[in-house]
């Protein structure tokens, strides 16, 4: 009897864990976040939700089939999850064709240009919504609606910026249970700081996340906040951290974004550095840079910077001490 020997690359131990199992608890998670943006900015949301979802998934599926000449992957759910962290990085009031323009460059030079899932080193839907960012920057910056009765105006982080390059910080107008409940301007994504919580703790529970690195993350976003907030002493040493956990897009990109398997670091050590240099560097351009938020581009560089802290945080070699 011959016994057949194969070589394939790690991993050997394969969980029970599948793709799609993964990914739809995203989904799930982000649907309390999506019914607040329903709520506060109205139906329009689910108009630029369908579409980003729709176009993801068309470009991975053409790619696929017509460029890569591959096994169909839209079945893994991950095309969803690109389309609907994509959406949530939107404004509401976006043309629906600058929509599709960001699902191609997310998924044909995000994901499938490096050959699909698990080989982008770059998160997709960030990838997206940068290339929009720079491409479009007024419509990707006009909070404005036709909805009745919805937000209009300038988001909280512009308001601060404004204020902080002024030496007039003040958080009188920004009442915190409102930012926690959804009251806010902001991109589709990132108005319900209570509904991105809870889809937080669901992931957690899921086990699909750890907490290093939405804690590390979140931890260097306070401590900044707290170095910044001394000189003006008072309340400020915890309106500052509140305001910048609430405003923007932290716990979207804390915990949804950042938390990315195939972009972020494979050990605890290295998520933990990892996040703290995603929170640094959003607190530096905060505060410091020509943006009034900084999650999407921190994320990025350290997306980059990943494949650097793997080497140097790699785990130990089995059966070593």
């Amino acid at each position: 009897m011959q016994t057949r020997l194969f070589a394939a690359p790690s991993p050997h131990i394969h969980g029970g864990e599948k793709t799609p199992r993964i990914m739809g608890d995203v989904v799930l998670a982000l649907i309390p976040a999506l019914a607040v943006s329903i709520y506060a900015l109205g139906w329009r949301v689910l108009m630029i939700t369908a579409i980003s979802i729709v176009s993801c998934v068309l470009f991975e599926y053409l790619i696929q089939r017509f460029l890569l000449k591959g096994r169909n992957t839209i079945g893994d759910l991950s095309a969803v999850v690109t389309g609907l962290l994509l959406a949530f990085n939107l404004p509401v009031g976006i043309p629906w064709w600058i929509v599709v323009i960001g699902a191609l460059v997310a998924i044909g030079i995000g994901k499938m240009t490096f050959g699909g899932l698990g080989c982008n080193p770059f998160n997709p839907a960030l990838t997206g919504r940068i290339f929009l960012l720079i491409a479009y920057p007024v419509q990707m910056t006009d909070w404005t609606t036709s909805v009745p009765d919805a937000l209009s105006g300038s988001t909280a982080l512009a308001d601060f910026k404004l204020q902080y390059v002024t030496n007039a910080v003040s958080f009188d107008n920004h009442n915190f249970l409102d930012m926690l409940l959804g009251d806010m301007n902001g991109s589709m994504g990132e108005i319900g700081a209570l509904a991105l919580i809870l889809g937080g703790l669901y992931l957690l529970v899921r086990r699909v996340i750890t907490w290093h690195i939405p804690v590390a993350v979140l931890g260097t976003m306070i401590i900044f906040s707290v170095c910044a907030a001394i000189p003006m002493g008072g309340a400020m040493l915890w309106q500052m951290p509140t305001f910048h956990l609430l405003a923007g897009g932290a716990l979207l990109g804390a915990i949804f974004m950042a938390t990315d398997y195939a972009t972020s670091p494979m050990t605890h050590k290295g998520m933990i550095i990892y996040g703290i240099g995603i929170g640094a560097i959003t607190m530096i351009i905060r505060l410091w840079g020509a943006y009034p938020e900084g999650m999407s581009f921190a994320i990025f560089i350290m997306n980059a910077v990943t494949p650097l802290i793997n080497k140097y945080c790699r785990p130990k070699r089995f059966g070593t001490k």
